[in-house]
């Protein structure tokens, strides 16, 4: 069981509400009180002088670290190594998913503008964290592993990861992929370059014109600077109007 034990008013409504939200069974008790029977995991602040120093493992933060306190209570309620590895399934709106050891404590599934910064967020406060990225969708998975150089990455063949969806579970395939994705192995990289094909060539193109408001399609250099991640389809639009 876990236990919130602080006087830190802040850390104590945020990890609260986040356990709540969570729909895990805690108890919270006064930093100078026993910790009652079955107490495994303590979250305290860095001030708090526990009274109580029994074999419970003890997780210590701010207001401002409480969601990656919760992550690390859960992973060590669970037993698992906590390690935080997140994994992406890129594409334009990539789906990721953010794991401590073998539990799921994140899942996003944002624009390819965001991803990168969403990535970052999740990885900031842990211990040697490691992002996997899948193979497919190469030009915006290129994107991803180069902008994330200050982050270890590994490209993982995600082959027969997109689960079959049924009823009701529209929307999920990318999230579930990624989490898919963070349970492989993959190739340690540093960076991507990927010359994008004709075809894909042609498809931004062809979506140039179907989001311009003058029926304009922009040319190969300027689709070769969105295939790369250099501009976005409506920055090169206006780059062509110029």
């Amino acid at each position: 069981m876990i236990v919130v034990a602080t006087a830190d008013f802040e850390l104590y409504h945020e990890v609260v509400d986040r356990l709540r939200e969570r729909g895990v069974t805690f108890t919270t008790v006064e930093p100078d009180a026993e910790l009652p029977d079955g107490a495994s995991v303590v979250v305290t602040a860095p001030d708090d002088d526990l009274a109580d120093r029994s074999a419970a493992d003890r997780v210590t933060a701010t207001a401002d670290e409480a969601r990656r306190a919760v992550d690390e209570a859960l992973a060590l309620l669970r037993g698992s190594e906590g390690r935080t590895v997140v994994g992406v399934d890129p594409g334009t709106r990539p789906g990721i998913a953010v794991l401590s050891g073998e539990t799921v404590v994140a899942a996003f599934h944002v624009p390819l503008a965001d991803a990168v910064d969403a990535v970052r967020r999740e990885v900031a406060d842990a211990v040697d964290p490691l992002v996997r990225i899948g193979d497919g969708a190469r030009l915006q998975g290129a994107r991803l592993v180069n902008d994330l150089d200050d982050v270890p990455v590994e490209l993982v063949d995600e082959t027969g990861t997109t689960p079959y969806l049924g009823t009701g579970a529209r929307g999920m395939g990318d999230v579930l992929a990624a989490v898919n994705i963070a349970r492989l192995e993959g190739e340690r990289i540093d960076s991507r370059e990927i010359e994008p094909t004709a075809g894909e060539l042609q498809r931004i193109k062809d979506r140039s014109r179907r989001v311009s408001t003058d029926d304009r399609t922009i040319d190969d250099a300027l689709a070769r600077r969105v295939a790369a991640g250099d501009l976005t389809v409506e920055e090169a639009l206006d780059e062509h109007r110029d």
